[in-house]
C-alpha cells in the first residue's frame, strides 16, 4: 500500500502524515475488530480525506462509507439521521427510515465535526459504540450494528470535556486510535 499518489507532497508535514496514516492502516489490519479512530486538525486540513483513505485502503473497503457532518444537522434531527426512525415516531413520519449507522452496515461511518453534538446525542452515540446496538426513534427493539466509527473535529475535545460540554467517556471511546 502506498499513499504517495493520494497524499501528494514531500514537505515534512506531508511525509509525517503519510507515515501516520500508514501506521493507522497497519493497526486496523492487525486488529481483531475495527478500531475507532479520532482525527483532529484545523478546518481544511484534510480530515475527511484521511478518513476516506483509511476506509478505502482498509479491510472494509468494499462496504459503504457514510459521511455525516454533525454540525450541519439540527439538534432535533441528529438522532433520527444516525439511528433512523419508525413510522409514526413523530408527526411527519409517514414511513420508517433507516439511519446512517444501518446504511453503513459492514463499512465505515464518518462523523465529521463530532465536537458539535449536544450532550444528549453524545450519550446515544456512546451507547451505540459501546453496545454495538441502536434503537430507531420510536422503535421498541434494538438493532445490532457492525460499523467502524471514524470521527473528526477541529475542536479541543479534552478542553470541552473539562468544561462539561463533551462527554469524557465518549472521548475515551473515540480515541481507539488517534490521528492528529
Amino acid at each position: 500500500m502506498t499513499l504517495g499518489a493520494e497524499l501528494l507532497g514531500e514537505s515534512p508535514a506531508m511525509v509525517e502524515l503519510r507515515g501516520h496514516v500508514e501506521r493507522l492502516l497497519l493497526a486496523c489490519a492487525r486488529a481483531s475488530r475495527p478500531p475507532r479512530i479520532l482525527i483532529q486538525g484545523e478546518t481544511g486540513s484534510g480530515k475527511g480525506l484521511v478518513a476516506r483513505l483509511i476506509h478505502r485502503f482498509g479491510p472494509r473497503a468494499q462496504a459503504p462509507f457514510v459521511d455525516i457532518n454533525c454540525a450541519a444537522v439540527p439538534e432535533n434531527l441528529i438522532e433520527a439521521e444516525l439511528f433512523g426512525y419508525e413510522r409514526g415516531a413523530f408527526t411527519d413520519a409517514k414511513s420508517g427510515k433507516r439511519g446512517l449507522f444501518e446504511v453503513a452496515a459492514g463499512g465505515t461511518i464518518f462523523l465529521d465535526e463530532i465536537g458539535e453534538l449536544d450532550l444528549e446525542a453524545q450519550g446515544k452515540l456512546l451507547r451505540a459504540i459501546e453496545e454495538k446496538t441502536i434503537r430507531p426513534v420510536g422503535g421498541l427493539a434494538d438493532c445490532r450494528i457492525d460499523v467502524r466509527v471514524i470521527a473528526a473535529t477541529n475542536r479541543d475535545l479534552q478542553r470541552l470535556a473539562n468544561e462539561g460540554r463533551f462527554r469524557l467517556d465518549l472521548l475515551y471511546r473515540l480515541k481507539g486510535l488517534a490521528a492528529e
